[in-house]
């Protein structure tokens, strides 16, 4: 209960402006302008999604053939030789 008092005062401190030498409270309003008017629909980004997947599969790309090639230099130089022995447990 006080948590929410104390996220509603900063709130409303977060709201105040100085407009004209007073500090007042400001809201906006997210789809209407302040004579009433309706806002036109915001621009969407084509191909969005496409973009976010293409993104996600050109880093893992990289990522893996990164990761491959400091593998081979670091068993190539013998800075890391995985053991085999390692996985028989008898």
């Amino acid at each position: 209960m006080a948590l929410r008092r104390v996220f509603i005062a900063f709130q409303t401190v977060g709201n105040l402006r100085k407009i004209g030498g007073e500090m007042k409270l400001h809201f906006r309003s997210k789809t209407t302008t302040p004579s009433g008017a309706i806002l036109p629909e915001p621009k969407r980004t084509r191909f969005g999604f496409l973009g976010v997947i293409s993104s996600v599969t050109i880093g893992l790309i990289i990522g893996t053939t990164l990761s491959k090639m400091i593998a081979n230099f670091l068993e190539e130089k013998e800075l890391f030789i995985p053991s085999d022995d390692d996985d028989d447990d008898d």
